[in-house]
């Protein structure tokens, strides 16, 4: 596949490159909408991700492709103007890493012709937008010499995506694409950005499926920045009578006995889950420790219910999907991401798997008139250089 990039790279800018990136996307295991309210996550890399292909040029242009987005062409970008531009569709984002590495004072003394490639689905909530922006800046660390470490180059990332682009993400994305493991999942602290990798150890027994509901969601266009006002407007009132900084500093008691000082219900709701959904992360990641995998599914389904009834993110597709898999026999099921369209997360017996998605096809079609895509998750490594070829 590398080999076949190369030659599409050459087609594109009449010269071989010279290095090759790679940034997986990520799958959230559970801790949804705690990444932002200073709580715990617990995602994974995928071995799915993006492809970077790219070549140094002598002055101020930087020439992009994808071959996923062929209709837009190769779109220019020069240095010294990169500023958003709708007209410049997918582009924006790998711009939005080369602007906010200025901003932050790296100097880039040249251009460079880059191909991307993904194979993860647009818009499914598998971070194919934080994949791109971790590639980018993981490139731009090698061609401009840059001596930045992993967590600076997730954090320019996020900040790509925060002001570049506009969605008021947290950093969970583009940290798991950063520092994924092979066979593990990231336990963060998203308020200290402290973390271990925890070995998910499934023992043949169990199966992680993620099924995309087809449902396209586009992040920059949802309700994603109104959730996070909500908890803002939460998280202020709370601080008129007890001193946190962000709202899982609180524990599920806690909360409850001051949750009448947030008088708008949303915003309540929405905090009511961002502190559960803390207390479930660290609950289900003490019991993968553990090797119970009932107990894990059980905080998984939790998990859905809080989303779809306090935070409301799920929608018709989702919970169709996760319906679907209840009534199948998942030892667990949730939706994974930012919602509103895309992914869910299960936990199956693998003796029952081929079975088990037959059954939730046909119930989601009947549901939907949509047909689920369903693949096993292959834990990989994170963002990294993959081959120098000159």
């Amino acid at each position: 596949m590398v080999e076949q990039l190369k030659d599409e790279f050459k087609q594109q800018f009449g010269a071989g490159a010279s290095h090759v990136f790679f940034a997986p996307g990520r799958v959230n295991l559970i801790g949804e909408y705690t990444d932002f309210n200073g709580g715990h996550v617990f995602p994974c890399a995928l071995d799915l991700g993006t492809y970077a292909l790219v070549r140094a040029r002598t002055d101020n242009v930087v020439r992009m492709y994808s071959s996923q987005f062929a209709r837009v062409g190769q779109v220019t970008w020069a240095l010294d103007a990169l500023v958003f531009d709708a007209a410049k569709d997918w582009s924006n984002y790998p711009a939005g890493v080369l602007a906010v590495l200025q901003q932050a004072g790296c100097g880039l003394a040249h251009g460079f012709d880059v191909l991307f490639w993904g194979n993860l689905p647009n818009g499914a909530g598998l971070s194919s937008s934080a994949s791109i922006e971790v590639c980018t800046a993981v490139l731009a660390q090698h061609v401009y010499g840059l001596d930045l470490s992993m967590v600076q180059l997730v954090q320019i990332a996020q900040r790509a995506e925060n002001q570049f682009i506009g969605v008021n993400c947290g950093i969970m994305d583009q940290f798991a694409s950063g520092f994924g493991r092979a066979g593990h999942a990231i336990l963060l602290d998203t308020n200290t950005l402290k973390f271990e990798h925890a070995p998910v150890d499934l023992w043949d027994e169990f199966t992680l499926l993620i099924a995309n509901t087809n449902k396209r969601r586009e992040l920059a266009e949802s309700n994603y920045n109104l959730r996070r006002a909500e908890c803002d407007a939460a998280l202020a009132a709370l601080q008129t009578v007890t001193a946190i900084g962000a709202l899982c500093d609180l524990s599920v008691a806690e909360f409850e006995r001051h949750a009448h000082v947030i008088v708008d219900e949303n915003a309540r709701r929405r905090a009511r889950h961002a502190v559960s959904e803390n207390q479930r992360t660290l609950q289900a990641v003490a019991a993968l420790n553990q090797r119970d995998l009932l107990t894990f599914g059980q905080l998984m389904n939790a998990s859905h219910v809080s989303l779809r009834d306090d935070f409301e993110v799920t929608g018709l597709h989702l919970d169709a999907l996760v319906n679907a898999a209840w009534q199948a026999g998942a030892v667990g099921a949730r939706m994974t991401g930012a919602g509103f369209g895309g992914c869910a997360v299960m936990l199956v017996r693998s003796a029952q798997a081929a079975a088990f998605q037959a059954q939730v096809e046909q119930a989601y079609l009947s549901e939907t008139g949509l047909n689920a895509d369903f693949y096993a998750v292959r834990i990989g490594e994170g963002a990294r250089l993959l081959e120098a070829v000159l």
